[in-house]
């Protein structure tokens, strides 16, 4: 009889078939350096300047320029560490009279190489979580992390800094999933004090650490509470002391939290209060055409501008604190499971689980926010079947999202490559995994080698239609609308792709909760 190969435990030479991943999206990276950047660009250099040229006591006190500092100490710190650089390139990049928009190559460079730089975090992070599986699962997650068009999309185009703020999430997923929680508890600390809207999980890590690392008898445990406490207290201390000595925590605060911006972004990210605003439109509208004296918010949700845009015509009006009720509500079947069966192997599901809540139901959502649970659902991907479908289809989905982002016209092809090549490698992926994985069981069952090929990857009818409809609203809005509409109506393209993604996003939340429930 002749034996077959199990790939799905061959060992990698792990360095160098790493490297080779980490090279290949280095090159991508460099190559997009020219491409567009969005006004963070601009936001992040007025970072590196005020941290650079102004004492600590200043740093979110500054007005000088719109783009004031609203990020944690910890990414202020990390700003001025990236300033010390700027000498040797061009002192007029941290010069914070420089005015808007200082765009010369130097700067350019400098930052784009200071994003590439810092995926090394991510690189490690994605190492640590995938050292100990075997050659499939391994290469697959590879692929849907480090070539992620999402992250090469925010990070390398647009710009910012998500990659090495994610490398951090998921080196602290894999301490928890080796069960060293202190290590991973410390470091969602650290995570927490580089960017705030992280915190959407810690309910899940209060939970999972007090059950599984604090539950080991009444000393014992009282003991590693209270490692745990001082282990979290000294990052929040080395970040946040600082501003409390300078009696600035209260300011400090206020940046990191402006609620007076809107339940909504300019462009509506693709979650549940789409739905929401869509309805009261819509109600607003019948009502008036029946008679009724409707009066409609000064405040437009498709006026495309940032600003509060939170007033209804018709339904309740939304509060911060409404959207916390939400979000805590929604992750509260993760945190009971976590409660009754602290599980390691778990933890990755329950994070992810966390930050989709956070997205569909949460304040001011920003669509770059799907990578928070994007990225660690891809480590969950290759565990099954049913993963690998939900996971091709959402990952499509979030990229989509993404596409508002890019709106000029050199970097179209851009963005349509990238998802379409990555579209590609996902399924081929998963269809080698999972045609061959069918192949061995059905083998194992024969006890010969002529098993024929049973099962494999396929998305079924439902999610294929989903996808032609992505193609739909594409053409439309970048094709039709244009040729028959002209320039009316320019936002309705946004809010097609909104509404659209919105529906898939759900599909996911619903999906993940299902899962959810029915796990031990």
């Amino acid at each position: 009889m002749e034996e077959k190969t199990d790939y799905s435990n061959k060992p990698l030479k792990p360095m160098s078939n790493f490297t080779w991943f980490g090279l290949v999206a280095t090159c991508i990276k460099l190559l997009l350096i020219p491409s567009y950047h969005s006004t963070d660009f601009e936001v992040h250099r007025n970072w590196l300047a005020l941290t650079h040229s102004l004492p600590l006591s200043q740093w979110y006190i500054d007005e000088t320029s719109p783009w004031t500092l609203d990020y944690p100490p910890l990414f202020a710190y990390f700003e001025r560490f990236l300033s010390i650089f700027t000498k040797f390139i061009d002192p007029n990049i941290v010069d914070l009279h420089m005015g808007l928009n200082y765009n010369t190559l130097s700067v350019i460079y400098f930052q784009r190489i200071t994003v590439i730089v810092s995926d090394m975090c991510l690189f490690f992070g994605i190492y640590r979580l995938t050292k100990k599986l075997g050659y499939r699962r391994r290469l697959m997650i590879w692929i849907l992390v480090i070539w992620s068009p999402g992250l090469l999309i925010v990070d390398h185009v647009h710009f910012q800094y998500n990659g090495f703020l994610l490398g951090l999430l998921l080196v602290s997923l894999s301490y928890l999933e080796e069960g060293r929680d202190l290590m991973g508890g410390f470091v969602f600390a650290v995570l927490l004090c580089f960017k705030h809207l992280f915190a959407v999980a810690a309910p899940v890590y209060f939970v999972y650490l007090l059950r599984h690392y604090c539950r080991a008898g009444l000393v014992r445990g009282l003991r590693r509470l209270l490692m745990m406490g001082v282990a979290v207290a000294m990052v929040f201390a080395a970040a946040f002391g600082p501003f409390l000595y300078q009696g600035q925590i209260h300011q400090v605060i206020r940046r990191m939290f402006p609620f007076g911006r809107g339940l909504c972004h300019a462009y509506w990210a693709p979650n549940f209060w789409v739905f929401y605003i869509i309805l009261d439109k819509g109600l607003a509208f019948l009502l008036r055409k029946l008679g009724f004296n409707i009066q409609v918010p000064a405040a437009s949700f498709t006026g495309g501008l940032v600003g509060d845009s939170s007033p209804f015509a018709v339904l309740p009006q939304i509060t911060p604190l409404t959207t916390f009720i939400m979000v805590l509500l929604s992750i509260s079947p993760c945190l009971i499971k976590a409660w009754r069966n602290p599980q390691p192997g778990m933890i990755t599901r329950w994070v992810a689980y966390a930050y989709t809540c956070g997205f569909l139901f949460g304040w001011h959502v920003h669509e770059k926010a799907s990578l928070h649970f994007v990225i660690p659902l891809a480590i969950v991907a290759v565990h099954s079947l049913e993963d690998a479908r939900h996971y091709f289809l959402l990952s499509i989905v979030s990229c989509y999202s993404l596409f508002p982002l890019l709106f000029e016209a050199q970097e179209y092809p851009i963005k349509v490559l990238l998802l379409l090549l990555h579209s590609i490698l996902m399924w081929l992926g998963f269809s080698a995994q999972f045609t061959e994985t069918a192949v061995t069981k059905v083998s194992a069952k024969r006890g010969d080698s002529a098993a024929t090929k049973k099962g494999g990857f396929v998305i079924g009818w439902i999610g294929k239609s989903y996808l032609l409809g992505l193609l739909v609203v594409e053409i439309w809005g970048q094709f039709l609308h244009p040729y028959f509409l002209g320039n009316r109506f320019p936002f309705v393209p946004l809010i097609l792709i909104s509404v659209y993604c919105a529906l898939g996003i759900m599909y996911s939340w619903i999906w993940q909760l299902k899962f959810i429930i029915k796990s031990p």
